[in-house]
């Protein structure tokens, strides 16, 4: 099983930036998909953003031109940066790793906007 660790949330006024980080246990580069969700209090979780093993970038059309996903392979490390961040932007934000057609899932990490 993969532990993954997310990082870099908090408190940030409308506008603002903030950049999240995913940490994984073994190797990223055998992945199928990597990526992000959110869920908003009483809300689903929904998807965001994900980055498959060609490097290929997938957003959702609520943070596209907004929010940029990467990979540092060398690392194990996942990031998103968020920028021109709104209040509908909070949530809990969780990252997951499909290695070997298995899922894993971060504990998730508060990201809340507001002035």
């Amino acid at each position: 099983q993969v532990q993954l660790v997310e990082s870099g949330g908090g408190l940030v006024q409308p506008g603002g930036s903030l950049r999240l980080s995913c940490a994984a246990s073994r190797s990223i580069a055998e992945r199928n998909i990597m990526g992000w969700y959110r869920q908003a209090p009483g809300k689903e979780r929904v998807f965001v953003a994900s980055i498959n093993s060609g490097s290929i970038t997938n957003y959702a059309d609520s943070v596209k031109g907004r929010f940029i996903i990467s990979i540092n392979n060398a690392k194990n490390t996942m990031d998103l940066q968020m920028n021109s961040l709104k209040p509908e932007d909070t949530a809990v934000y969780y990252c997951y790793l499909v290695v070997f057609s298995i899922t894993n899932w971060g504990q998730g990490t508060q990201v809340t906007v507001s002035s």
